[in-house]
């Protein structure tokens, strides 16, 4: 059997007193295109940091390649590169699109400032940005934001054989995008699948990401895994927790969290009772 690029063994997760994750197994296989669907502040997130080293258990094993991970990514080196796309991009304000890309190369590399120029090209022009490298995050849309991000996560050294991510990791990468932004950013998402990384792992709610890059689900609730299965699935399975958390329903086991909405007013003219 293949072996997975990345294995939770037991992995549990606390924020204080709160349980955020709860003794979870979960592996990723070369080729996957595995979502992360649930509730908000059910761990998806904290799933993909954990993955991404840059959050370590409180309990359970956490492999790489087979290699168990010890501590978090600074304190080691892992068998094989993975990059995050996050939720807000993440870019840095002060720099071009040019230097937000090729930050890692400049920072990491000795490849000179116009290889660099010619990669980061290459890139930018992969996602749809050709010929923006000069322009800085606060001139771009949020669609285009992410797709910058999206160019980061990819460039890699062409000179060193271990520096291709081998995992995108996409935290909500069409949260906050209008319905045609989150197409475009869902057709980069499947043409880098393609063309630049095959394996990735995706957080998202949006039911068009969901169904468009995913081929395997897990449904996390309660620090728990309460399903998993292909996206054929998604419309046929009778699992409860599923049932409800596609079709919105507010009764079914996964609780509704309900004590900050205010009762409905029975006043005939509402808006008084805020004077």
């Amino acid at each position: 059997m293949t072996e997975p690029l990345v294995e939770f063994r037991g992995v549990t997760k606390r924020f204080g007193d709160k349980v955020i994750l709860d003794n979870i197994d979960l592996a990723v296989y070369p080729g996957d295109a595995l979502g992360i669907i649930g509730p908000s502040g059910t761990g998806k997130s904290t799933v993909l940091r954990i993955i991404a080293g840059l959050t370590k258990p409180d309990g359970g094993d956490v492999y790489i390649h087979g290699q168990k991970r010890l501590g978090l990514i600074e304190d080691g080196h892992d068998p094989i590169r993975m990059s995050m796309v996050f939720q807000q991009a993440a870019l840095f304000d002060s720099l071009t699109v040019e230097e937000n890309v090729g930050f890692y190369l400049l920072q990491t590399s000795k490849l000179s400032r116009r290889e660099i120029h010619r990669l980061v090209e290459e890139k930018l022009a992969l996602v749809g940005l050709e010929g923006m490298g000069n322009l800085y995050p606060a001139e771009l849309s949020g669609g285009m934001r992410k797709r910058v991000s999206f160019a980061r996560a990819i460039l890699d050294n062409p000179h060193d054989s271990n520096d291709d991510a081998q995992i995108l990791l996409y935290d909500e990468p069409t949260a906050g995008l209008d319905p045609i932004a989150s197409t475009v950013i869902e057709d980069m998402i499947c043409r880098l699948r393609a063309n630049a990384c095959s394996t990735y792992v995706i957080v998202t709610h949006q039911d068009t990401t969901i169904r468009r890059t995913s081929d395997r689900l897990i449904l996390l609730y309660e620090g728990k895994i309460r399903w998993q299965g292909s996206i054929e699935e998604l419309d046929s399975s009778p699992d409860p927790y599923l049932r409800q958390f596609v079709s919105g329903q507010v009764q079914g086991p996964i609780r509704v969290v309900d004590q900050m909405m205010p009762p409905l007013s029975t006043s005939k003219n509402p808006v008084n009772q805020f004077h």
